[in-house]
């Protein structure tokens, strides 16, 4: 029998602190070397100015197997819909079964959260009270809460190209959180004096400059992930220690890094690693209390079958879902 469970049905069994520690284990089994986890083949649909990627995993160790198939198009919203829409497939890791078919749009959007969460907790100055966000769509609110669940966040400033988009974001998240989140005139009201930023805006071009940074503060950069497009300029990325989802995606797709190599004001040296290792005390992550720290997400196919792994215990546990047989 499959599980088939809709948008409602992940909803209302995912939470942000659960798939933190989910995703934390897939980076962890990453840098033990127990994924498999091919480079993802992109279909751009240059007629509708939209793409399709289609994500597989197996991550050894918790015998999580499943492939997302996820698709993004910007003129989404104008007809109802989110701009990122995908499906998961999940298999049982040892003989291939089938054991779910669900919504994969909210996990998108929380397991890009937790990546970030995840980042934060080994990346951020402990003592982190302020953040500063820059985009107010959904992914800007699953990583405000995913760093308000691992640092004791107080206040937070959200700057939007839609100012209206900028308040409601405010007045939700405030509420959601029980912090003081404001909305901010510019880019730069929200992210000077931050101890975190995270960047979740569509932007091709810089939105955060590296003369606003404090020392110590650290960047979630989510955003962007194509060779074209880059939401933090040079000067971001040459004050910081960088560390990344994987090198090879980072290679491959982050024009937040890929540009200023370009540029010729960094090799590709300057990427410090990879956030596995990290987690695993292969490599260091903070090194002072001044450092600027960068994590730079493409977003990796494990983040995506360690979710729908939590989602579909939690929901075979609560007897949540329609069992089918295909």
């Amino acid at each position: 029998m499959t599980l088939i469970l809709s948008l409602d049905d992940v909803k209302s069994v995912l939470a942000m602190g659960p798939c933190i520690d989910a995703v934390e284990e897939a980076f962890r089994q990453y840098s033990l070397g127990n994924v498999v986890q091919p480079t993802r083949p992109t279909i751009k649909i240059a007629a509708h100015r939209a793409l399709i990627n289609a994500m597989p995993a197996y991550i050894g160790g918790v015998e999580a197997l499943g492939v997302k198939w996820v698709g993004g198009y910007l003129g989404n919203p104008a007809l109802g819909l989110p701009v990122v829409q995908a499906i998961i497939i999940l298999n049982d890791g040892t003989n291939m079964s089938p054991l779910a078919v669900m919504n994969g749009t909210y996990i998108t959007a929380v397991r890009t959260g937790a990546a970030a969460g995840v980042a934060t907790r080994y990346l951020v100055r402990a003592d982190a009270a302020t953040a500063g966000i820059i985009g107010a769509g959904v992914q800007a609110k699953t990583q405000l809460e995913a760093v308000c669940a691992v640092r004791p966040i107080t206040s937070a400033r959200v700057y939007d190209v839609f100012p209206e988009a900028a308040a409601k974001f405010a007045v939700e998240m405030s509420a959601r959180l029980g912090i003081t989140v404001t909305a901010a005139a510019t880019a730069e009201e929200a992210v000077r004096g931050a101890d975190v930023i995270c960047t979740a805006s569509t932007s091709k071009t810089p939105v955060v400059l590296g003369e606003w940074l404090k020392p110590g503060a650290h960047i979630n950069g989510i955003g962007s992930h194509s060779t074209d497009a880059r939401e933090l300029d040079t000067a971001c990325v040459v004050r910081s220690r960088v560390i990344v989802d994987t090198i090879d995606a980072a290679m491959a797709e982050a024009g937040d890094i890929l540009m200023p190599i370009a540029e010729g004001a960094i090799t590709a040296d300057h990427i410090a690693g990879e956030l596995g290792d990290v987690i695993t005390g292969k490599i260091p992550g903070r090194s002072s209390e001044t450092e600027i720290t960068l994590f730079k997400s493409q977003g990796l196919a494990i983040q995506d079958v360690a979710t729908a792994q939590l989602v579909y215990k939690a929901a075979v546990a609560q007897g949540i879902g329609i069992q089918v047989n295909l």
